[in-house]
């Protein structure tokens, strides 16, 4: 793929933004290639060096507000006639509270989901610092000469420790699959609005 190819798959893919925006970063991207290109990469060896045109176009959108997106794409670009708007006011005891009601579910999970997370948080610092806190029977044992005792608590508090790293590593994984899971949900929204955009705009 040459630069000319590339930027043109690129403004294809950003149609739906505000032409100012695409027009920025095609001729941003236009000149990271020259710039490359002078430093003495060929046009295919800089593209390759910039990435795939989705992903220079997932990391645009995800730069953008998800609220700039949707105020946007809410904006009519004509006037509703009065049809129109007597039917939205006539659907709005239907849809509105479909709305509100699927909007409710799908935070409510989103939210249960990080509760579980936070739980999981909780529950790995508290082994670990009961594992600590072991320290403190299994020195109360040393002094009482009970060896073995002793023995078995620093085993208790080892263990105990090595399970609160091993949930703190395992916890760590799940919230930045979380957070990688969320940012993908919004750049996929994205994306569905600008393609929605672009193919409104191709029917205008």
């Amino acid at each position: 793929m040459n630069k000319q190819e590339f930027l043109e798959k690129l403004k294809e893919g950003l149609a739906g933004l505000p032409q100012p925006d695409v027009d920025e970063r095609v001729s941003f991207y236009g000149e990271m290639i020259d710039d490359k290109v002078e430093d003495g990469l060929s046009e295919q060896e800089a593209i390759s060096e910039i990435g795939t045109v989705e992903s220079v176009i997932s990391g645009v959108l995800s730069d953008i507000p998800l609220g700039a997106l949707v105020k946007k794409k809410i904006k009519t670009k004509r006037k509703l006639y009065a049809w129109e708007i007597v039917l939205i006011i006539l659907g709005a005891p239907v849809w509105l509270p479909l709305l509100i009601a699927a909007a409710a579910v799908i935070f409510s999970l989103y939210v249960s989901l990080w509760a579980v997370i936070v739980s999981l948080w909780a529950a790995s610092f508290a082994v670990g610092i009961t594992g600590v806190a072991l320290i403190v029977p299994a020195a109360i044992h040393f002094s009482k000469q009970n060896i073995l005792s002793a023995v078995a608590v620093i085993g208790m508090a080892i263990c105990a420790v090595g399970v609160s790293l091993f949930m703190i590593f395992g916890c760590a994984m799940a919230s930045k699959g979380v957070l990688l899971l969320t940012k993908k949900v919004t750049v996929g929204i994205k994306k569905m609005l600008v393609r929605k955009e672009k193919s409104d705009e191709k029917v205008d």
